[in-house]
């Protein structure tokens, strides 16, 4: 019986995840790589965070999405599964918004960081 847990995201673009992962100070390989789990089980994942313990999280592509995949009950992170997930979310999806603006001539004018931890963002595009 396999101990991974799979949990959804609105992850899709591997490039603005790895840069959200950096820029919180977590460690990952790119894979495709194994994902470690109870009694010598693996996963392949585009991108794996390996923990100490010897189990890892990772991010697999699922067709749709990117899909959190570990198991949960050796979860060693400072945050809270949730926690992670909005962490990295909320950086993913601030990474995504530049990324995609920038590609149709924006660019940030502004960016201020919220009380409850939103982002507020002013883009700009000069037009001729």
């Amino acid at each position: 019986m396999s101990h991974f847990s799979h949990i959804k995201t609105q992850i899709r673009n591997l490039t603005s995840l790895e840069t959200a992962l950096q820029e919180l100070g977590i460690s990952w390989k790119s894979g495709p790589q194994p994902v470690r789990g109870y009694g010598g089980q693996t996963r392949e994942a585009e991108v794996v965070i390996e923990q100490s313990n010897g189990y890892d999280i990772g991010f697999c592509w699922n067709g749709q999405e990117y899909e959190l995949v570990a198991d949960l009950q050796y979860w060693k992170q400072p945050w809270t599964v949730n926690g992670f997930l909005n962490q990295v979310t909320q950086r993913y999806a601030y990474h995504t918004v530049v990324s995609e603006s920038a590609k149709q001539g924006f660019q940030v004018a502004e960016q201020q960081k919220n009380e409850d931890g939103s982002m507020h963002l002013v883009l700009q595009r000069w037009s001729a």
